[in-house]
């Protein structure tokens, strides 16, 4: 098994393969004009004219839009071609129709998971009978877009999806990397507004895993470099200090992650009361216990027992990790034949290596998800058409072998300082946090740490917690309570 450090990223999908084309188009494609006389080379050459299509959902008249935004550095020439898809509801009043910028994380990861699996007008949904049969996924309407409350604009990251470099051997330094990368989005969001006359609009940020880093990022990179503030940033699962999901060398946490694997134990019967209880004999007991000196005697074999009841490992494997499961190694994952996902904990394939010889690799990650890349490249292609010889590069293990993580040192920046800091400078800024209860990449504990860790505006950041994992969308009615809850949350901000 893959250690867990590793596997935090934004669903690492390494390549589209298997997965049902998108429906047939419901308008004729009418390619827009280009944004420039730029010529290009390379794949970046590859990518299409803008294409602009008309479609209904649920009787919404709406705009698609896919094309590509072009940062150019500071001698004007460009840089990298930002592949985007933006849904606007036919009609609306610009200036106060809110509009939400969405990216996914990895870093590497494009952003068809969002759009095709949480809020975009079509979604990709896994069989009921199994929803980790990926085969059989279908793309069709989805109920539970997000377009009744705001439009929308999906941004793959350079690198990733149809996002290109112009030179690919400068990449490295100019967008792989915390502070490069938030500057790229922020121009970039900078531009679609202009672009689109959405200076007075509503602004939001949506990001998914390592995109609640990168929403703190961008945020800051828009208030300071681009001079938008926003009105509310939306993370699902979020990826928000790096430490904090280090279970093998730090004691809180491996408290942090207890939470989940209570709730995963739990499943169907867990409740925001017992998530919440489970949260403080985390931080309480638990915490006490493992930061201290190993336990001996009666005290170990009664604290790794509790420990045993309380999220259904086994006793023995529990006692040998001196009660901090190591999240990631094939004696936690893999139980009785079946392979458990640490994206869900409460999700299993047959373990193709139960016999201990072999690799496991995990549901989430090598099966069902990979369906969202070949999805959308068909949907893309067939509805909005965008259609490129390029291959939509769902996950790209170079941007992520690339990143810089510091300004210097091999620290990661620290995010949760610079959120308190966009919270005090501007009062009008909301945060929506969205976890699954049964997420191991990204636990929600991490997320209730980080709001009582605020020293201002704390108040102003919402927690939500969803039956499912990382992507709790997949799950159907998540995904609806989802929707509904950042709809309600939203119209806040309109009844002012």
């Amino acid at each position: 098994m893959m250690s867990r450090r590793a596997l935090l990223f934004s669903l690492l999908l390494l390549s589209p393969v298997a997965a049902h084309a998108a429906e047939a188009p419901k308008a004729t494609p009418t390619p827009a004009a280009p944004a420039s006389a730029d010529s290009f080379k390379g794949q970046a050459a590859l990518l299409p004219a803008d294409s602009v299509t008309k479609h209904h959902l649920n009787g919404i008249a709406y705009t698609a839009h896919a094309g590509t935004l072009i940062l150019r550095d500071s001698d004007g020439k460009p840089t990298a071609r930002m592949f985007y898809v933006a849904y606007t509801k036919d009609g609306a009043s610009a200036g106060t129709r809110p509009v939400s910028y969405f990216f996914n994380g990895g870093p590497g990861a494009a952003t068809a998971y969002l759009n095709l699996g949480a809020a975009g007008p079509k979604v990709l949904n896994m069989p009921e009978k199994d929803p980790t049969d990926g085969t059989h996924a279908k793309l069709g309407d989805n109920p539970d877009s997000w377009l009744p409350a705001t439009d929308m604009v999906f941004i793959d990251a350079v690198g990733t999806g149809y996002s290109r470099p112009t030179d690919p051997t400068k990449a490295g330094d100019t967008f792989y990397g915390v502070k490069q990368d938030a500057s790229a989005f922020a121009k970039a969001i900078e531009l679609w507004t202009a672009n689109n006359n959405r200076q007075s609009s509503p602004h939001y940020l949506v990001g998914e895993s390592y995109g609640g880093i990168r929403s703190i990022q961008v945020a800051n990179a828009l208030q300071m470099e681009q001079g938008i503030l926003l009105n509310g940033i939306v993370m699902l699962s979020p990826a928000l200090e790096m430490p904090l999901l280090d279970t093998d060398n730090n004691p809180l946490s491996a408290a942090l992650l207890m939470p989940s694997l209570i709730s995963a134990h739990q499943n169907q019967s867990v409740t925001p009361e017992s998530a919440a209880a489970a949260y403080e004999w985390a931080m309480g007991p638990y915490l006490t216990k493992v930061a201290n000196r190993i336990p001996t005697g009666e005290d170990a074999k009664s604290f790794y027992a509790d420990i045993a009841a309380r999220t259904g490992l086994p006793a023995e494997i529990i006692a040998k990790e001196h009660g901090v499961p190591a999240v990631g190694a094939h004696d936690i994952m893999s139980r009785n034949g079946r392979l458990y996902g640490l994206y869900d904990f409460t999700q299993s394939i047959a373990d193709p290596a139960s016999d201990g010889l072999g690799d496991s690799p995990d549901p989430t990650l090598f099966g069902f998800g990979r369906a969202y890349g070949n999805a959308f490249s068909g949907y893309a292609a067939n509805d909005l058409g965008f259609r490129t010889p390029l291959t939509y590069d769902l996950l790209s293990m170079s941007v992520n072998a690339s990143w810089k993580w510091s300004d210097g040192g091999p620290a990661p920046i620290h995010q949760i300082p610079v959120l308190n800091k966009l919270l005090a400078l501007d009062p009008g800024l909301r945060v929506f946090v969205a976890n699954g209860y049964y997420d191991l990449a990204c636990p929600f504990g991490t997320a209730r740490w980080m709001k009582d860790h605020l020293t201002v505006g704390a108040e102003r950041v919402s927690l939500h917690l969803y039956q499912g994992g990382h992507m709790l969308y997949t799950r159907p009615a998540s995904r609806h309570a989802l929707a509904q809850d950042v709809n309600a949350w939203m119209q806040q901000d309109a009844a002012q």
